[in-house]
């Protein structure tokens, strides 16, 4: 199985669609599933093999990706009679690139080799643009021969791969990575606030920010667009338009602090974070 002939991926969604895109470049056959039949139809449009089910995909398969929202649908996906373990082919390499706690990476791993398949997790950052352009970067856990036979399967949408170590280092780094991210914003947002309070533009303190290296362009254009649009949307456009990420910050802290909590660690002000990190994109922090 060293030459890989079909990869699968399983998650059609903001990232999970453009990079299964990416994979059509590839020497080999890609097959792809989601739940919503739409967005298999497009990319079989596209020369995808769509599946109408995980287990069809993990039979055809030699590397599978999956991409989905959360813990329990990768887990749906793993087990069952339907699921990858009961029907993938030994020496599989199943890539988790969802955002989890990454103790339930431990809990599967023993299932993984029992059933035969090799799992890694494989995190990524870049959104939507970076997985179209190609310029993702991949955090991966696993062992030193299962990432190498995974990433011509990762170049194919990335940047740059980091192997972070064994299985569940990828997603300890996307996680910390993800808590960063969200501080930044929260410190951008009060910093503007105070600034504009007292008759200062945002840009001056972007201007001395990004000169002295405190300020990045992400942090900038997060403010200014959630402002923007807070500034003429109704209560209810703001949780349409911004709404879901909110959630999504919520779940990939909880993530954070689920991880914190099995290695020992606190994080006091990660769980303040955690408590207002929905009204930081709906402008109310």
């Amino acid at each position: 199985m060293n030459q890989l002939s079909a990869v699968g991926y399983i998650g059609l969604g903001d990232i999970g669609k453009p990079s299964a895109v990416r994979l059509l470049d590839g020497p080999w056959t890609t097959y792809v599933y989601d739940v919503v039949e739409d967005a298999v139809a497009e990319l079989e449009k596209l020369g995808a093999k769509g599946c109408s089910s995980p287990a069809e995909l993990a039979a055809a398969c030699q590397h599978i990706g999956i991409c989905v929202r959360d813990e329990s649908q990768v887990q749906a996906l793993l087990y069952g009679e339907q699921g990858l373990f009961a029907n993938a082919a030994p020496g599989t390499v199943i890539a988790i690139h969802s955002t989890l706690a990454c103790s339930v990476l431990k809990l599967w791993a023993g299932d993984a080799e029992a059933a035969g398949v090799r799992l890694i997790d494989a995190a990524i950052t870049g959104g939507r643009q970076g997985a179209e352009n190609g310029t993702l970067c991949y955090m991966v856990g696993g062992s030193a021969a299962d990432v190498e036979r995974a990433k011509p399967v990762f170049e194919t949408s990335a940047e740059r791969i980091v192997h972070a170590g064994d299985l569940g280092a990828g997603m300890l780094l996307k996680l910390c990575n993800n808590l960063i991210t969200y501080a930044e914003f929260l410190a951008m947002s009060e910093a503007c606030r105070l600034a504009e309070a007292g008759g200062l533009s945002i840009n001056v303190l972007r201007e001395v920010g990004l000169s002295n290296g405190v300020v990045n362009e992400s942090m900038h254009r997060f403010v200014e667009n959630r402002n923007a649009i807070s500034a003429k949307a109704s209560e209810q456009d703001m949780e349409t338009y911004f709404g879901p990420f909110g959630r999504l910050g919520e779940k990939d802290l909880d993530c954070a602090l689920a991880s914190a909590r099995d290695l020992g660690v606190e994080l006091p002000s990660t769980e303040r974070l955690r408590e207002v990190v929905y009204d930081l994109f709906m402008n109310k922090a």
